[in-house]
């Protein structure tokens, strides 16, 4: 073999190494700064219950995650309804009923009654799509963080990522048999984060295997 064609033999593999070089950076940084990182980032069963505050509305509304409890009902009842107001005072039209009906139909409050969702999907007799189909304090509080989020976060938050803080929340009202719920899950292999745990997608998963009451009035 000639040194010339060493030397091209060479350059080839200099090239080719810094192109894959190039590529693992760039998916790396693709992975690290996606947006919708934490909704399919996975949390152990012993570790689904989230605390601080959450990213941009926390300051905003003056709460945390914290504040739910069941060692301090008086603030999680209070905290609750905050929450819980938003979705007497605010009103979605357009484009954002829309997207809000996508979002809140896929979550419920099971444990409080047997609605499928926190609101009604379609119209039906006098209720309109989008209207509470659940009256418990949980559900408003669900349903007002997420008008809450498509008004005036519009594009800060995905649809999943509305979703993924409605289920947090609501990991935070019965935190016991989400814990459950997150240990059968696992045990089946399927992914644990906060939609697969509380949204409608696996719901009655934990039937007879979970248990556990709640924090905050129903």
């Amino acid at each position: 073999m000639t040194e010339k064609k060493k030397d091209t033999e060479l350059i080839i593999q200099i090239v080719i190494i810094a192109v894959l070089s190039l590529l693992l950076v760039y998916n790396i940084g693709k992975v690290s700064s996606g947006k919708d990182l934490e909704i399919i980032k996975a949390v152990s069963a012993s570790d689904v219950i989230p605390a601080g505050t959450p990213k941009i509305y926390g300051e905003e509304l003056g709460v945390n995650y914290d504040d739910i409890s069941p060692n301090n009902p008086q603030k999680a009842d209070a905290t609750i309804r905050v929450l819980g107001n938003l979705d007497n005072t605010i009103t979605l039209a357009g484009e954002d009923l829309q997207r809000y009906v996508k979002i809140a139909s896929q979550i419920s409050c099971e444990y409080c009654c047997g609605a499928e969702s926190i609101i009604f999907t379609k119209d039906v007799s006098q209720y309109k799509a989008g209207d509470a189909a659940c009256g418990c304090a949980h559900s408003y509080a669900m349903r007002g963080l997420g008008k809450y989020l498509i008004k005036n976060h519009p594009t800060e938050f995905t649809d999943d990522e509305i979703l993924s803080e409605l289920g947090k929340w609501k990991v935070l009202f019965f935190p016991g048999i989400m814990e459950g719920k997150a240990s059968v899950l696992k045990s089946k292999g399927i992914e644990l984060n906060y939609i697969n745990l509380a949204s409608n997608k696996y719901r009655g998963i934990e039937q007879g295997q979970a248990s556990g009451g709640m924090v905050g009035g129903c």
